[in-house]
């Protein structure tokens, strides 16, 4: 209904519906109607208004609410509650909201706080009227099915009716709404139009459900500090109970809602919550809550929460398992990693994608080889953060699946050292090797060799080791050269990965420093943000990916270039949602879309904001290295 807003107001037509009889006081009181599936009349002054006869049994009005859909960005919005309908004089409470106020052209229920005595029984008449200087459409919704028991819907029109009219349709309304009939409860406040670009706007759990809040409930709303409990407009609390698959709306002092609050604190104040400013600390708590959230019991972790994005992708979660472990939180590290493993396919590589449930692919997308690199690396990074008792021992747990992929990424390299073509994080397929496949592979293949030898596996340390060593004479000889673009042939651009070259990834070679540089300038959107790519043969549009754009962030704050990293991670943290999430893309116009939160982008700006106070990430050493946090200034500037 609110998508098709402006559709519905453009063709809206305000042609005339037969008159009822002026009503007299109603035996049962008459305070609102719910149906909303129909603009039925402009509300622009001066030639339009619109009032809705009531009564109610109090004799004190607190607060009104009518649907306002508007397509006008700018101008007011007048309630009034007036005793005679014509007569602006008799009213006994007016209040003015401008539109501006409301987030510009949308649509949802409005609530307007009022301070008024009445009559109990007595009718009063809802005047609502707009004024905007645009042209586009301001209406008030309503139905044109029968309401038993209902009051007369007033509709003025001066240029069609001559002035009031009294129409068989009821409009939308609330006097003195209470309960679920406060907006944001069961029905959506006014949720501005470019609040839309976004599917997903946040995320209530309880650790084995999950549940999407939509744009359409997130406005005006709040989490609950250190939780995924949401705090409504009316004061009420949203949240997803213990063994629920579906949410409740329960008071603020729910001890359901309550436990979840203190659990979801606990569990935080059980690891860290890094940054070095208010906002990284805010924005790293979010994504740490985020990312639990996206978290199932059984290992898989969802790249986001709607359709297209509840499956498990190997990237994104060893992205997620490397930021809970640097976190202290090894548990759910270490749960990702296990599902790898499971998941792992007998030739030691992985699908592009899983279900939820383990059961497999969901279609048939083709796998991605640099999963090969990115797993193995995140098994390094949980090795480094996890508590040292037994670490060996659950390292041999995973070991198997390690020794699969670090041999199937050693028979993979040619004769020039390099990978085949495969599709990475684009997810889309190149004509020859991309550094976005390359350059995973070579900290899995280094990672993978450091942990064979913690081992005593040295067989396997000295195979995995002369593997690397090649691949990287190979990216220094194919993609260097090139600054580092997508392909070893110079056909596709730019690519944000090549900062997967830089810590905590790969110890930075002679020259990334140009090459970042480079690379970023000729990403950077006007939005502020990065694509992540600028191949002739694809475009992104205007659309800035925030995992790209921290890729960067992440990147420098390894590199010695704290300042740089601050900064673009802070456009990173400027583009969070209301509730604080931290969205896949930003629009042309600066907007967060796609879906919020995603778990990638959680991921690297937790990790980002844990380098800038000065806890980098380690980088998996070279064979005969020992492990290296990267704080070098790179060269090549």
């Amino acid at each position: 209904m609110v998508r098709a807003l402006l559709p519905a107001l453009l063709s809206m037509a305000l042609t005339g519906v037969p008159a009822v009889l002026p009503n007299t006081a109603a035996a049962v009181p008459y305070d609102g109607q719910t149906r909303r599936e129909t603009a039925l009349f402009s509300v622009k002054s001066t030639n339009n208004a619109a009032a809705q006869a009531f009564t109610v049994t109090g004799t004190r009005l607190s607060r009104v609410s009518f649907y306002l859909g508007s397509g006008a960005a700018t101008g007011t919005v007048t309630v009034q509650v007036r005793r005679v309908r014509t007569d602006a004089g008799s009213a006994v409470a007016s209040k003015t909201l401008s539109l501006a106020a409301l987030g510009g052209a949308g649509a949802g229920w409005v609530e307007f706080p009022v301070s008024a005595s009445v009559t109990a029984g007595a009718t009063y008449y809802l005047f609502v009227q707009a004024t905007t200087a645009e042209s586009k459409p301001v209406a008030w919704y309503g139905t044109r099915q029968s309401v038993p028991g209902s009051l007369t819907s007033w509709n003025y029109d001066k240029a069609y009716w001559g002035g009031w009219h009294a129409d068989s349709s009821r409009l939308a309304f609330h006097v003195n709404p209470t309960g679920s009939e406060r907006c944001g409860e069961t029905e959506p406040c006014y949720v501005p139009a470019s609040a839309l670009a976004a599917r997903t706007s946040g995320l209530l759990t309880n650790r084995v459900a999950t549940e999407a809040v939509l744009p359409s409930f997130a406005v005006g709303a709040s989490y609950v500090d250190g939780s995924n409990v949401l705090r409504l407009p009316s004061g009420r609390w949203r949240y997803l109970p213990d063994g629920a698959s579906a949410s409740t709306v329960v008071a603020a002092d729910d001890p359901g809602a309550l436990a979840q609050v203190d659990e979801g604190r606990a569990w935080l104040a059980a690891g860290r919550v890094p940054g070095t400013t208010t906002a990284q600390r805010a924005a790293a708590q979010r994504a740490l809550l985020s990312m639990r959230a996206l978290l199932k019991p059984n290992g898989a972790f969802a790249a986001g929460w709607s359709p297209p994005w509840e499956y498990s992708w190997p990237r994104d979660g060893a992205f997620a398992a490397v930021a809970f472990a640097a976190t202290g939180h090894d548990d759910e590290a270490y749960r990702i990693l296990g599902y790898d493993a499971r998941t792992q396919r007998a030739d030691g590589t992985w699908e592009a994608r899983t279900k939820l449930d383990a059961s497999g692919p969901p279609d048939a997308r083709k796998w991605q080889l640099d999963a090969n690199g990115w797993v193995p690396w995140a098994t390094w990074q949980w090795y480094q953060a996890a508590p040292p008792g037994a670490r060996d021992e659950r390292l041999r747990t995973l070991y198997p699946m390690v020794r699969k992929a670090a041999d199937y990424a050693t028979r993979s390299l040619g004769p020039n050292g390099l990978p085949p073509a495969s599709p990475d994080y684009w997810e889309l397929d190149t004509a020859t090797t991309n550094i976005g496949t390359a350059a995973p592979l070579l900290a899995g293949l280094n990672a993978s060799a450091d942990l064979a030898a913690r081992l005593g596996m040295d067989g396997d340390a000295e195979r995995w080791g002369d593997a690397a060593r090649r691949l990287s004479a190979g990216i220094a000889a194919a993609f260097a050269p090139l600054g580092y673009q997508r392909t070893i042939d110079g056909k596709h651009g730019r690519d944000s990965a090549v900062a997967f070259m830089a810590p905590p990834f790969n110890t930075a070679p002679p020259g990334l420093g140009g090459a970042l540089d480079s690379t970023y300038r000729a990403l950077l959107l006007p939005n502020g943000g990065v694509s992540p790519g600028n191949d002739p043969g694809f475009s992104w549009g205007s659309y800035a990916w925030t995992a790209s754009t921290s890729f960067f962030a992440l990147a420098w704050s390894g590199t010695g270039e704290q300042a740089r990293a601050g900064r673009v991670l802070d456009w990173v943290l400027s583009k969070r949602n209301g509730l604080g999430e931290l969205p896949e893309t930003v629009n042309g116009a600066g907007l967060p879309s796609s879906v919020a939160p995603l778990g990638w982008t959680d991921s690297l700006v937790v990790l980002t904001a844990l380098a800038l106070q000065g806890s980098p990430q380690p980088t998996p050493p070279t064979r005969a290295g020992t492990a290296r946090t990267g704080t070098a200034p790179l060269g090549g500037r």
